[in-house]
């Protein structure tokens, strides 16, 4: 038989159980945000090994225990604006319209130089610009004759 676990999680430093309900601290870089320190000390020295700019450790609190009993709800976002691209392939309808852009990545370099947050719509949209663009090139490609898409392509 399995015993019921007492606590939320650990700390990723320390080990410190966290309990319900208790105080945490969670990174503030999108990135690290699945780890959680149970002091600001814990945190002070996972920043330095990860070298984050303009990071900072964000107070939170521990869910209670009656909600890790509920299955979790999961949302599928789909964006319902049609796709910008221009090849026979891709109008087909037969290739999945999936997002390009690397959400985390986008998510630090915007906050790194402009300190803005990003919305996740901005991913989709980044993405129908991609395959345009994408599109746009292949078609170059091809009528050089060619079977290799290039930057020279763009």
């Amino acid at each position: 038989m399995s015993e019921e676990r007492t606590y939320w999680r650990k700390c990723a430093t320390c080990g410190k159980e966290i309990p319900y309900r208790g105080i945490y601290q969670k990174c503030s870089v999108s990135s690290c945000r699945k780890s959680v320190w149970c002091s600001v000390d814990c945190w002070d020295i996972h920043n330095p090994v990860m070298n984050h700019k303009n990071s900072w450790a964000e107070e939170e609190t521990a869910p209670p225990k009656e909600t890790e009993m509920r299955a979790p709800i999961r949302k599928i976002v789909s964006s319902s604006k049609p796709s910008a691209t221009t090849s026979a392939a891709a109008n087909r309808g037969d290739i999945p319209k999936e997002v390009l852009v690397v959400a985390s990545k986008l998510k630090a370099y915007v906050k790194a130089k402009y300190d803005l947050n990003t919305s996740g719509n901005v991913m989709d949209a980044l993405s129908d610009i991609i395959r345009y663009e994408a599109d746009k090139a292949c078609e170059k490609a091809i009528a050089d004759g060619r079977k290799t898409l290039m930057d020279r392509d763009f």
